[in-house]
């Protein structure tokens, strides 16, 4: 069963259910789904990268907008986005941790042969496609310029 079956499922359990907020983000995903399916130029199934793009996508805004309402003192606000994040996260593969994240980098950078900082781009490249879907990009660039300055 892909992604998009689960969500489907998963909306019907919380409609069942009576969960207002999950449903809610739930409904965003398969919105968000179906926009991709109908662009142009799009095929009628997504892949299973490109659903998880999507998830990942909508996690992050919902952080960001819970940062924001945060900083504006409206934290009611802020709690239900960080829940629907929560909700959505569900979907996501398991995401690696820092020390998973760092191995992997140096492995990497010895293989490309980086020297130093301003081997940033090159190893940026290699790592937003290596880490795809198991790692926050925002994290992967913080790790790759703190292991780079250690060289």
């Amino acid at each position: 069963m892909n992604l998009f079956e689960t969500i489907n499922n998963d909306i019907k359990s919380a409609m069942l259910a009576r969960e207002k907020e999950k449903l809610e983000a739930l409904r965003a995903v398969k919105a968000a789904f179906l926009l991709a399916k109908s662009e142009k130029g799009a095929a009628d199934e997504l892949s299973s990268d490109a659903e998880i793009k999507i998830v990942q996508k909508l996690v992050k805004q919902r952080k960001e907008a819970a940062d924001i309402y945060k900083a504006n003192n409206r934290m009611e606000l802020h709690d239900k986005e960080m829940m629907e994040a929560a909700f959505l996260e569900k979907y996501l593969p398991q995401q690696l941790t820092e020390g998973e994240i760092v191995a992997q980098l140096k492995t990497l950078i010895a293989q490309i042969g980086a020297i130093g900082p301003q081997d940033m781009g090159k190893v940026m490249g290699m790592a937003t496609k290596h880490f795809a879907g198991k790692a926050e990009g925002k994290l992967v660039s913080q790790l790759v310029k703190e292991v780079l300055a250690s060289l």
